[in-house]
């Protein structure tokens, strides 16, 4: 197992982390306060393209993991 490798999979996991908390203080916020409309959408807009990140990361991983070896 290659240095290099290692380096890429914990800096994919560790983006992966940092956006899944993200998403996860935005499910918090809009399941425990009381927000108007305009807002709530805007969140909700947010959950998905930080779901779609995490996916294209995921994604790039799988991608690049096999150039790395």
């Amino acid at each position: 197992m290659d240095i290099v490798f290692v380096g890429f999979t914990l800096d994919v996991i560790g983006k992966s982390m940092v956006a899944f908390t993200a998403i996860m203080v935005h499910h918090r916020v809009l399941n425990e306060h009381k927000l108007d409309r305009a807002v709530i959408k805007v969140m909700k807009e947010e959950q998905k393209l930080g779901i779609l990140g995490i996916i294209l990361i995921i994604v790039g991983y799988i991608l690049q993991a096999p150039s790395k070896f």
